[in-house]
């Protein structure tokens, strides 16, 4: 069953996913009473980023074009992840000195536009390195795991096209 997912509706299947993990994060967000980073907020819009990439893949018929875009997505998630990871793991004193989460994602776009507050947020802060919910990883390395999986089936689907 799942080859044959895998074999026909794969671009589907990632676009689902996607939203899905974006809508488990809000819903946690919501339930658990967090609060989530700049940086948080940005690796579920590159999850929309690879939903989109995803649909987009699935309604054209060039499809190594969508993979593409599949891959491009998937690369920008595990940037974006391994940046908050890093911050993460920084000692006491780093983290300090780190300004650039200091006020949310879509505050920074009003002010600063795009461009500048995804600079800014990946930048990086003491909000950004708290680990917050956890299970067995946290959110930054779930979305590491999940955008790494995304880049490798895509290779394996684009192997197959």
């Amino acid at each position: 069953m799942f080859k044959k997912i895998f074999n026909t509706h794969f671009e589907l299947g990632v676009a689902v996913s996607s939203v899905m993990i974006v809508v488990l994060a809000i819903a946690m967000d919501l339930i658990f009473f967090l609060q989530a980073c700049p940086m948080c907020i940005l690796t579920r819009y590159v999850f929309m980023l690879v939903a989109v990439s995803g649909l987009i893949a699935f309604l054209i018929n060039k499809k190594v074009a969508g993979h593409i875009l599949i891959l491009i997505s998937s690369i920008l998630g595990l940037l974006v992840t391994s940046r908050q990871i890093y911050i993460q793991n920084m000692s006491l004193e780093y983290i300090d000195m780190l300004s650039g989460c200091s006020m949310p994602f879509h505050t920074q776009v009003e002010y600063f536009g795009l461009i500048e507050a995804i600079s800014r947020t990946l930048a990086g802060g003491p909000s950004c390195a708290e680990d917050g919910w956890r299970f067995v990883l946290n959110f930054a390395e779930w979305g590491f795991v999940f955008f790494f999986i995304y880049l490798i089936s895509t290779l394996f689907k684009m192997r197959r096209v």
